[in-house]
């Protein structure tokens, strides 16, 4: 987060859900994001393994629907996909939680993304389309989990150089 005097730039973790994805609302939903007048620096498709899940949503871990929210994020209900992107610019988590509604799609406002779009599933499961970052710290540790530092245009959060050496798997 950089602050001058009066602005406070920011960059904020969106996630659109494997829910999102398999209802085709991906254009709709960014379309509506870029009422905010914030800059992507970030995106990709990335398929959510059980650690990813796991870590993701460690706060609620305890809570009695974790098994499905974990189910849900790595597509076992929908698309095993998800599509995440950084946002920046000024109180962009504001922002960003203004336009995605409230976690509860019923309780949303009903034309924020949550409200408009997201569903309660007889089980029980929130269908809410997107994820959006609560707050600052959430915001970093969010975003360091899902992104290198080399996948965004632009990092406002400290960096390291680190000789890494591994296996990968590359283009023929």
């Amino acid at each position: 987060m950089v602050e001058n005097d009066d602005v406070t730039i920011e960059q904020t973790l969106v996630l659109i859900k494997p829910d999102g994805l398999v209802k085709s609302l991906t254009g709709n939903i960014i379309d509506k994001l870029s009422e905010s007048e914030l800059v992507i620096v970030g995106a990709k498709v990335v398929s959510v393994d059980r650690e990813l899940a796991e870590t993701h949503y460690r706060d609620l871990k305890g809570q009695k629907f974790f098994d499905e929210l974990i189910e849900y994020i790595m597509g076992t209900y929908h698309t095993k996909r998800v599509l995440a992107m950084v946002y920046e610019g000024e109180n962009a988590i504001k922002r960003v939680r203004h336009i995605t509604g409230d976690t509860n799609p019923e309780s949303a406002n009903p034309t924020s993304l949550r409200g408009k779009y997201g569903r309660i599933t007889t089980s029980g499961v929130f269908e809410n389309v997107v994820h959006a970052s609560s707050c600052p710290e959430d915001a970093k540790r969010e975003i360091q989990l899902w992104f290198k530092p080399h996948e965004l245009t632009k990092v406002i959060y400290d960096t390291r150089e680190e000789e890494v050496t591994k296996r990968e798997t590359v283009w023929k």
